[in-house]
């Protein structure tokens, strides 16, 4: 499996579930409670709830830049920024809504194999502290990327099943509806 077979669909396919989850947050709430939402943690050295739908977004489009090779774009330290800065300013919930649709639409903008760099390849990440990771391209995607998307996507779902938003495996897994065999659905 290719680069670009394995995170487009992942990162796509995870951000539409968020996207589903701070609908629902929306439906359930009234719009002050949901503006509150966003500045919400899971424990006070934690960043809040916008800086995690931020910080996904930023592990999906650095991806694309980092395995294509290019220099990240401004945009790019312009979200990094924005959710550094979210604890004082979380934004709205059209904020959020944005920036995974803006994702959405660099991953569904790229073309076949675009990700494809060779899987030995070094890739170097440097970390906000400074400290350098000297990975190949198997190992950004597989150790890094991936695993760090993953924490900013549960760590959201886990401050919204904190605030009481009522979502489940369901909610998590939407992606995965098509592939129930119809005889296999229980009755109600």
């Amino acid at each position: 499996m290719s680069f670009t077979q394995l995170l487009v669909p992942t990162y796509t396919q995870m951000l539409r579930a968020l996207q589903g989850w701070l609908g629902k947050a929306q439906d359930q709430l009234p719009e002050a409670d949901a503006s509150a939402l966003l500045s919400a943690r899971l424990a006070p050295d934690m960043f809040p709830l916008s800086t995690q739908i931020r910080f996904a977004c930023v592990q999906a489009q650095e991806a694309v830049f980092r395995l294509q090779g290019e220099t990240f774009p401004s945009s790019l330290g312009a979200l990094v920024d924005e959710g550094r800065n979210a604890g004082e300013q979380p934004g709205s919930f059209a904020d959020a809504e944005a920036r995974i649709n803006e994702t959405i639409a660099l991953l569904e903008g790229l073309i076949p194999g675009a990700l494809d760099k060779d899987p030995g390849a070094p890739v170097a990440h440097e970390l906000p502290n400074g400290m350098v990771l000297d990975l190949t391209a198997e190992q950004y995607a597989r150790d890094w990327t991936l695993g760090q998307f993953y924490f900013h996507l549960m760590t959201a779902y886990a401050i919204l099943r904190s605030e009481m938003i009522e979502l489940g495996k369901a909610d998590y897994i939407p992606h995965m509806f098509p592939y129930i065999r119809p005889d296999t659905i229980p009755a109600h």
